[in-house]
């Protein structure tokens, strides 16, 4: 019986052709992408779940090529398998979005821009703005979540929002978070004394050692500063009214007014400057 299995197997091995061999390669291929991409996000379990899978595929295939015994098994974990690739699908929506439109901008750095002088006295008007935002909207338990970029603003998360190209103002921030505006649920992007664009998708951090106590934004907010260290992140919870700021994918919770000014202006870097001098931004059209 062995020997006939081996006899199996070889002659299986001689009949394999160039499209089969390239059907073996795209497998491999994308098996490697997915477990890629689920080792970044820190999702070992699904990783395990994804690579068990795929190892039983495989050994049905070859014993279906083999012996052609399985082939009601075969058709069984390729319906199973459709059904992970959808809800793949579903749960890293946003992370493929913002996946896709990175790699569409392979090589970019950020968004085209042109130089102009931002004074300190604006660029401080901004951070108490901001300030002065949150503090109402943790008041009345709004939700929130803002970004401050220092340097280039990625390209990839722009254009998952609406450009606004507005000035930072308290009123303006609370009507984008307003629960009946149509942005609420994205991010706001702050770069220099602009609001660049608002309702923007964040990649959301697949951190499994993040308190079950922070929700969908706080969780975006750690995500793109764990992808892009320039960026700091404001949340405000709006179960809890807590104002929290991320930097490097470090959280940091219960921020007061002075504290969070003081974290909002070196994020600008406008902290410990002179007032006359004026801090070179990039105004992004």
């Amino acid at each position: 019986m062995i020997l006939a299995a081996a006899n199996s197997a070889h002659e299986y091995l001689l009949n394999l052709n160039w499209t089969m061999a390239i059907d073996i390669l795209v497998l491999l291929a994308v098996a490697v992408l997915v477990l890629i991409f689920f080792k970044r996000r820190n999702s070992i379990k699904l990783a395990l779940i994804f690579s068990a899978f795929l190892l039983l595929y495989c050994v049905v295939w070859v014993v279906n090529g083999l012996f052609g015994y399985l082939y009601v098994t075969k058709i069984i974990l390729s319906v199973v398998g459709m059904f992970m690739v959808g809800s793949f699908i579903v749960v890293y929506q946003t992370d493929l979005k913002v996946s896709f439109s990175k790699l569409a901008h392979l090589g970019e750095r950020g968004n085209k821009s042109s130089e102009v002088d931002t004074t300190y006295e604006e660029m401080k008007a901004g951070s108490d703005e901001i300030v002065r935002a949150c503090q109402n909207m943790a008041k009345n338990n709004v939700g929130a979540i803002i970004i401050i970029c220092k340097d280039s603003v990625p390209s990839h998360i722009l254009e998952t929002g609406t450009m606004l190209n507005a000035g930072i103002s308290c009123g303006l921030l609370e009507s984008i978070f307003n629960t009946r505006a149509p942005l609420h649920d994205g991010a706001v992007v702050v770069k220099g004394n602009k609001i660049l664009a608002a309702g923007c998708f964040l990649p959301l951090s697949q951190e499994v050692n993040i308190a079950k106590e922070l929700g969908t934004r706080h969780r975006a907010a750690i995500g793109i500063t764990e992808e892009n260290n320039d960026i700091f992140a404001i949340v405000v919870s709006e179960e809890t009214g807590v104002i929290s700021t991320v930097m490097s994918g470090k959280i940091k919770r219960y921020m007061t007014p002075d504290s969070l000014s003081e974290q909002i202006e070196q994020a600008f870097g406008i902290s410990a400057r002179p007032r006359k001098e004026r801090v070179k931004e990039h105004k992004f059209l």
